[in-house]
């Protein structure tokens, strides 16, 4: 299993625009459809990381937990699906449904989305303000399939909470580690 870190996009970036097709409505949305009220998540990951089935739980929950805070939640993948069929945008659709996500789960296919976030790994997670500028970056926790450390969650979750009460959100943060992208 590769051992991917983030690429640990600047903070303070501004978050590039996109449309992409979610896979559960099948509608294609913007970023400013999907934009939280105080904040914005962008999580790039896939279907059949490891890394990313061991947090899908919390995944699903965070989303629950945050989004009626004014904390809007999107996941992308953005793997190249003809080398990894398994993340093809059909079986997003049901990967979304059977975790219980409340957030879309769209499909980059050009892969563009993924290139302007600078993503290396999934899951790789970006927390935006409510203007949209870069705030935190990072992992979602410290726990990784095998090492016995509980998933909490407590990294973006303390991200988030300080971004809703306005207090300053430490630049000291761990990078995510995951499969690296799936590039074409």
């Amino acid at each position: 299993m590769a051992r991917t870190p983030s690429n640990m996009l600047p903070l303070g970036t501004l978050a590039p625009a996109f449309r992409l097709p979610d896979t559960v409505t099948g509608k294609t949305v913007h970023l400013n459809d999907l934009k939280g009220k105080r904040g914005t998540v962008i999580m790039f990951i896939c279907n059949h990381c490891p890394f990313v089935k061991h947090v899908n739980p919390e995944l699903a929950q965070i989303g629950r937990d945050f989004q009626d805070q004014g904390i809007g939640f999107v996941a992308v993948s953005s793997n190249d699906v003809e080398n990894y069929p398994e993340d093809a945008p059909e079986l997003m659709q049901e990967v979304a449904k059977t975790e219980g996500y409340s957030f879309p789960y769209l499909y980059d296919e050009t892969q563009e989305v993924a290139r302007a976030y600078d993503a290396a790994c999934t899951p790789d997670f970006y927390l935006f303000d409510e203007d949209l500028k870069l705030v935190y970056r990072g992992q979602l926790d410290d726990s990784r399939p095998g090492n016995g450390i509980p998933v909490t969650g407590s990294d973006l979750r303390e991200a988030m909470d300080h971004l809703i009460q306005g207090i300053p959100i430490s630049p000291n943060q761990k990078p995510s580690i995951g499969c690296n992208i799936k590039w074409k």
